[in-house]
């Protein structure tokens, strides 16, 4: 994240009429009530309307490819496909796209995917459903990091947000894109299974698209026992706010729970902790409430209340996430931190920079008592102190305090300095893509057992998750860290929600899409699926090399490693899609040929 030196709130009012009926979910969608309804953005996007002059009228559907983003008032200029082949092991999620357009509208237009079977009548069951996506406002790239208002570059609509709904009104001479999921039993018996994605306008004759599924006789463990090392943090703030419900409050864990599955599901490692007040200086919207709230009582002492912290890390192991807790921040953003001044009953607020007296006088004490409190709740094996991005100076001044203090505890940060060769001994370290750690330092690291990932953020334009982003990126992300030798990836913000996230993605300060990639309410995003695929290819990388190495299969095993290696590169560059799409049918067509 960037420092911000001012702040400004920008409403973006959208105007157009569009309706949604909220009803009953199909197949194993998830089925939370969503609650509300919402109007989409008009296009800022002129079209000349040219191209819909040639569409013949009446609704018309085709599967697309899955790489691609398609604007909203633009006909399409398609060859259009009516059958789709999805290959996938038993435990894998695997996706379509199907993309809708007409001259008319239409409204109450259903899309519904039916069981799939296999040719004997074998019934792999109902495993698949349909998600209407949702276009919000989005920009460009531009410079990356800095500050920026809504005119200050292009505008566009960008289909990211899945939404769960049962129907759908299409605008006449607009397209509506429509995302299909399948998950794979764990139980699916391998072979072919076929089904169908209806579409089922509320006056005129139904379509049917067909589904080809080549289940493989290979099993994807849970996202649990994945070893990809995903770190997105979150922010609890930000969902009391959307949700209009007090922090820490009954309801706001209630409405938390669905948004942070969601994350769990993703093989999510780490629990974002705070230690003191918003660490990153109101870099976000919301800023971050106090989990642990420190007290200065009348005697002079330091008292400490970890009931927020204790309540959030139990909540979120709950979930699945228990591999780390980190805490930020050690070295806030504009070093301040504060405390309750039980005399007074206020919060006073501190400038705390490392190496100067208050730095020690604040820190030490807090420090020693969470070690204690740590042990006492039996945490402090998977607690770091985590700082992001901060100088050198700043951080070597805060890690000798640390290993003074409270040498139990270890540390994690986001590295762009190459600290990580002043303390090689850190636990959880994470380089910015553009700037990859040294090859000899990450074997080193990863031969000791330490865990390394690489950071993407509003400074590097590939591969990103920016709502404007190609959406193969998201899965481009676990093929590169097989490829350069991590053992995943951080992004620093799951759910850092903008004002009015479910119309317009933009932000002041970053790229549209850099604060979040899932929706309010625990919607989708065309980025959290594709990013969940790379994480899966991750896995089924990581089976495949070990069957074949088992095997003694060295020909194919040299031919994997070498569609991978293609892939170790963090520019964007000609054929990267393509080559990430050749790797992945090569290592599905492996896997099928190790279970014959």
């Amino acid at each position: 994240m960037r420092m911000i030196t001012k702040r400004q709130i920008y409403r973006f009012i959208c105007a157009g009429f569009y309706s949604c009926i909220s009803l009953t979910m199909f197949s194993q969608q998830p089925q939370w009530n969503k609650g509300q309804s919402f109007i989409e953005a008009p296009d800022p996007v002129v079209s000349d309307g040219q191209r819909w002059l040639s569409v013949k009228p009446g609704l018309h559907a085709s599967f697309v490819s899955v790489d691609k983003r398609f604007p909203k008032s633009v006909a399409p200029d398609i060859p259009v496909e009516k059958e789709v082949r999805l290959v996938g092991w038993r435990g894998e999620r695997v996706s379509a796209q199907v993309l809708l357009w007409t001259t008319d509208s239409m409204p109450g237009v259903k899309v519904q995917v039916t069981d799939a079977v296999a040719p004997g009548g074998k019934k792999l069951g109902s495993v698949g459903y349909a998600r209407f996506e949702r276009y919000v406002i989005t920009d460009t790239y531009g410079p990356g990091c800095g500050w920026r208002k809504p005119g200050d570059f292009p505008a566009s609509l960008s289909p990211d947000m899945l939404d769960d709904l049962s129907a759908f009104n299409l605008e006449r001479k607009k397209v509506r894109p429509v995302w299909i999921t399948i998950e794979i039993p764990r139980t699916a018996g391998k072979g072919i299974y076929t089904a169908k994605v209806a579409v089922i306008p509320a006056i005129g004759k139904k379509q049917e698209l067909d589904v080809t599924l080549n289940v493989i006789d290979l099993v994807l463990p849970e996202p649990q026992a994945w070893t990809f090392h995903l770190d997105q943090w979150q922010h609890p703030s930000a969902i009391a706010r959307v949700n209009k419900v007090a922090a820490w409050s009954v309801e706001h864990f209630k409405a938390m729970e669905p948004q942070m599955r969601m994350l769990a599901n993703l093989g999510q490692k780490v629990i974002t902790a705070t230690l003191n007040k918003d660490p990153w200086h109101v870099q976000t919207l919301d800023p971050y409430e106090d989990m642990i709230i420190w007290t200065k009582e009348k005697n002079g002492r330091w008292s400490y209340d970890y009931r927020v912290f204790d309540k959030w890390v139990s909540f979120m192991m709950g979930l699945g996430i228990k591999k780390m807790i980190n805490c930020y921040s050690i070295v806030p953003w504009n070093n301040e931190i504060h405390y309750k001044d039980a005399a007074t009953g206020k919060f006073v607020d501190v400038v705390a920079k490392p190496g100067t007296p208050a730095f020690t006088q604040m820190w030490e004490p807090f420090l020693k008592d969470f070690v204690r409190h740590l042990q006492q709740k039996g945490w402090l094996e998977i607690t770091n102190i985590a700082l992001d991005e901060r100088n050198k100076e700043e951080m070597g001044l805060a890690f000798d305090l640390i290993e003074k203090a409270s040498p139990a505890l270890s540390v994690s940060y986001a590295d762009n300095q190459k600290t990580y060769q002043r303390y090689p001994n850190s636990r959880d370290v994470s380089t910015a893509v553009q700037h990859p750690i040294d090859s000899k330092d990450l074997a080193d690291r990863t031969a000791r057992g330490l865990n390394t990932t690489f950071y993407v953020y509003c400074g590097n334009n590939f591969p990103n998750q920016f709502t404007f982003s190609d959406p193969a990126e998201s899965a481009y992300m676990g093929w590169y860290a097989m490829a350069a030798g991590y053992n995943g990836v951080l992004r620093w913000a799951f759910n850092s929600w903008v004002e009015n996230p479910l119309v317009d993605s933009r932000f002041r300060t970053w790229p549209a899409g850099d604060t979040y990639i899932v929706y309010p309410q625990a919607r989708s995003s065309i980025r959290y699926e594709r990013l969940l695929e790379g994480i899966q290819d991750y896995e089924k990388i990581r089976i495949v090399k070990r069957l074949l190495v088992q095997k003694k299969d060295q020909a194919r095993l040299d031919a994997l490693n070498a569609a991978i290696t293609k892939l170790d590169n963090n520019k964007r560059h000609d054929g990267w899609n393509s080559d990430l799409n050749a790797a992945k049918r090569l290592l599905n067509e492996i896997s099928a040929s190790l279970v014959k």
